[in-house]
């Protein structure tokens, strides 16, 4: 009989139970997208990969706050961003963003020519620099709903906002960045 694999929900109840391996997992699953996270609030690679792992140890402790089929990658997602802006606060820093796009290579991608590569690297830079010129709040909701491929749902409960709140910055970033990079 060949075991199957634990659900994300099968996961976090052994978790809950104190199986290390369980939550071992749940880490492995998220940790991509946590420190993505961190980074988009800290501003600083050690600064977001100290977060991200501060946020999964508070989460560790808190599962048994965590009610029963909610979703568990939003709930993370939240104790991360506020890890990252807690370190950011206390650093002061203000540093320019410099937003670490996974350029994770897909099977079965074409491998692109050497001119769409510079255009689309020139492209990425004419976009990345359009992004941080907006304003923090508004660059955050598009960070998390465009970079790192989180619902509105999920990023309303990542930043702490309400959903209307979510959709009206993303609107009014994407006016502006179709205003200012234009095609």
């Amino acid at each position: 009989m060949v075991d199957r694999p634990l659900d994300e929900h099968e996961l976090i109840e052994r978790a809950k139970r104190g199986d290390a391996s369980a939550y071992e997992a749940l880490v492995r699953a998220h940790q991509g997208i946590a420190f993505r996270t961190a980074f988009l609030i800290a501003r600083d690679p050690s600064d977001a990969e100290e977060a991200a792992q501060d946020g999964f140890v508070k989460a560790y402790r808190a599962l048994g706050r965590f009610r029963r089929g909610a979703p568990f990658r939003p709930w993370l997602l939240q104790i991360v961003a506020n890890e990252a802006r807690n370190r950011r606060r206390s650093a002061g820093r203000h540093a320019n963003l410099a937003l670490r796009l996974a350029d994770e290579a897909r099977p079965g991608d074409a491998v692109p020519s050497p001119e769409a590569a510079l255009l689309s690297d020139e492209r990425r830079a004419e976009l990345l620099a359009a992004v941080e010129g907006l304003r923090e709040e508004e660059r955050l909701v598009v960070s998390c709903r465009f970079f790192l491929g989180l619902s509105e749902d999920e990023t309303a409960q990542t930043l702490g906002l309400k959903l209307g709140t979510v959709k009206s910055r993303t609107s009014r970033a994407l006016a502006q960045l179709r205003e200012e990079v234009g095609r």
